[in-house]
């Protein structure tokens, strides 16, 4: 039992774009065809302007056996087992391998110049596909269906009961909404309703941002940025991810449907802390809030219980920084992730990265963050998922400390 039970949080699959048509519904295929080449060029100019085109494509090379795991399910499973993963929650991709779902059924699931008919269209035929991916190692997977949630509640629901019947264990929401109605409207009570009682966790994936105030334009759109807009959008990303959760902890949604998961993912950690701390103080009784009326008598509990009993944060290629603020985040809040296959994320190097985040910490304390917390956030075998890291899983004494060895 030396091994850990490793989990990553955040991995990432897509199609080859043409790949996608096959799981279209037929009356969208026409217009898929005429669609195609305009999302490759737009996913090519957004590469360019956020910098990465150029170290892309070198990091790719020679890895693209491997890469092609955001596909293939034997080299998505070669790749896992020489990063130590036992277990995956699979995210759609986007511009690395140019594979984001077709109609702006990706990450950010924008509001804006898209079709609300046809988004939904990518976003079930990313699902069907996921959903065989995930088939092929239901034991190792927990794929996270695409829900533009924001245009119909209703077909929400329906997506939500198809997925978890087609054995996903998640769904992906927009974290921005735009001019729609926010996740507070009690509209959204029944999208709620049905994530806790499907036990699916609902997800707000770090990537959408009001990038037109950082570029200039569209990030899709020809032309030089903006000074200094990529630092900007890094700088604030975070934020957006954040954000429904404060909607969503104010509204008193997790007073109504306390037995439903959140995961925000691959927005860092480090950012808990002083957040619920500010919620805490908003929430307690002070002179400076005391004029404005009575706006926690819907909440039985401060807003950082919520966090404590409803949240998990995906915490991608945690830095040591974060490791050391394990007990103000919360060590039972806290699922690593490697953020497979993005050149930002840790493969190939993901065992050494790991060493270095969680050296010489308590075993139980790597062993929760690393894979524990995730495997019974998602409902993972415990007993498969043991049996698969006594093969691959990262030896404990690889964590201890120099002066421990």
């Amino acid at each position: 039992m030396s091994r850990l039970i490793v989990v990553s949080s955040d991995c990432h699959a897509g199609l080859p774009p043409e790949r996608y048509r096959e799981y279209l519904d037929p009356q969208h295929r026409a217009t898929f065809d005429v669609a195609l080449p305009v999302q490759i060029q737009m996913l090519q100019q957004a590469s360019a302007k956020f910098l990465v085109a150029d170290i892309n494509r070198e990091w790719r090379r020679g890895r693209e056996a491997d890469l092609a795991g955001a596909w293939d399910h034997n080299a998505r499973l070669r790749v896992l087992d020489g990063d130590g993963i036992a277990g995956e929650v699979i995210f759609p991709d986007g511009i690395t391998e140019m594979n984001t779902p077709p109609f702006g059924a990706g990450l950010s699931l924008p509001t804006e110049d898209v079709v609300p008919e046809l988004q939904w269209a990518g976003a079930r035929a990313h699902n069907r596909w996921l959903a065989e991916l995930c088939a092929m190692a239901p034991q190792r997977r927990a794929g996270v269906a695409i829900v533009p949630a924001l245009w119909d509640v209703d077909e929400s629901v329906r997506e939500l009961q198809w997925a978890r019947e087609h054995g996903l264990r998640g769904v992906l929401l927009p974290c921005m909404w735009g001019k729609l109605a926010p996740y507070h409207h009690p509209k959204y009570d029944p999208l709620w309703a049905a994530c806790q009682d499907l036990e699916l966790v609902a997800h707000f994936h770090s990537g959408p941002a009001p990038a037109e105030d950082y570029f200039g334009g569209s990030m899709f759109a020809e032309g030089a940025s903006l000074p200094g807009a990529v630092g900007i959008y890094i700088s604030e990303v975070a934020w957006w991810n954040v954000r429904p959760l404060t909607f969503l902890i104010w509204g008193g949604i997790f007073e109504r449907f306390p037995r439903l998961k959140v995961a925000i993912t691959e927005g860092t950690s480090i950012w808990v802390p002083s957040y619920l701390e500010l919620l805490d103080q908003r929430y307690s009784v002070t002179p400076y809030s005391a004029k404005l009326g009575d706006y926690t008598s819907h909440m039985s509990m401060k807003p950082s219980e919520y966090f404590a009993r409803n949240v998990m944060v995906g915490a991608s290629c945690m830095p040591r920084r974060e490791a050391e603020l394990r007990h103000e985040i919360g060590v039972g809040n806290i699922m690593w992730g490697s953020d497979y296959p993005h050149p930002e994320g840790s493969w190939p190097q993901t065992r050494e990265q790991m060493v270095e985040t969680f050296r010489g910490l308590p075993r139980a304390e790597i062993a929760a963050m690393v894979g524990g917390n995730a495997a019974a956030f998602y409902g993972f075998d415990g007993d498969a998922l043991r049996r698969i890291a006594d093969r691959v899983g990262p030896d404990h004494s690889m964590f201890a400390a120099s002066t421990d060895r």
